[in-house]
């Protein structure tokens, strides 16, 4: 048996093993976990069963409850395997892919375009203005702009600082920046329930980790408490920025 175990049978462990650790990671950061694991023992039982002690009766229950099991897995978790497909067509080669084939081009944000943008981020944080602007990349957005109201301007540094100002009725929920465009202001965003996010980060915090968590876009976080300026990125935060730092990543990742 040993002799027969081929380059084939390796590649087939390992991309089970790199689906097992992504499916992992994808329960994980959703806070499902606990169902995970309870999968993993239930599929475990029933190898043993089915597989090993060879018990019919109990054998064939199990089948048709992993039969059946399916159609309920995909139910139970329709919003993660959304997530999964997105982010599967968000990499930067399918993304590279689409392009090609529909003959569109990526607009990238060059420098005048993202330095309104720190500039206004640096300005709210010193007077502690509480801010959360979601940068548009790959993924479009669009249902995330119906859900504020649509602005369609220019990014300008002083438009930013008016709509978060305390006294707008925009100003608690996220600014939508898209095509080099203020899209949309007021919108709203799914809530991050991940339980490794630290208790001083609050419900803007929470937004953004949201957003970048089901989509390729960057979530820019203007604490009103403390006036730290964080980033959340494909489910992870870079906290207390600098003017620098936050110029680098969004120049970064915007190539």
């Amino acid at each position: 048996m040993f002799f027969e175990f081929g380059i084939k049978d390796f590649i087939d462990i390992l991309l089970v093993a790199l689906l097992l650790y992504y499916s992992y990671k994808l329960m994980k950061a959703s806070g499902s976990i606990n169902v995970f694991t309870g999968i993993l023992v239930f599929i475990l039982i029933w190898l043993v069963v089915s597989q090993v002690l060879e018990m019919k009766l109990l054998g064939s229950i199990f089948d048709k409850l992993v039969s059946v099991g399916v159609l309920a897995l995909i139910v139970l978790f329709q919003e993660e395997i959304r997530r999964f497909l997105l982010t599967l067509g968000s990499h930067r080669h399918a993304s590279a892919l689409a392009r090609f084939l529909t003959g569109t081009k990526r607009e990238k944000l060059e420098h005048e375009d993202i330095m309104p943008i720190v500039m206004a981020c640096i300005s709210m944080g010193k007077q502690k203005v509480g801010a959360l602007i979601v940068m548009e990349r790959d993924m479009p957005l669009d249902d995330v702009a119906r859900t504020g109201e649509i602005i369609n301007a220019d990014i300008s540094q002083r438009l930013i600082e008016n709509i978060f100002f305390k006294n707008s009725p925009l100003h608690d929920g996220a600014m939508l920046i898209s095509r080099k465009r203020i899209k949309a202001a007021g919108c709203i965003l799914p809530v991050s329930h991940n339980l490794d996010i630290p208790k001083e980060l609050g419900l803007r915090h929470r937004a953004g980790m949201g957003i970048s968590q089901v989509s390729d876009a960057q979530a820019i976080i203007v604490s009103e408490e403390t006036g730290s300026i964080s980033m959340a990125y494909k489910g992870q935060f870079y906290l207390r920025l600098t003017a620098e730092e936050l110029e680098s990543l969004l120049t970064k990742e915007s190539r």
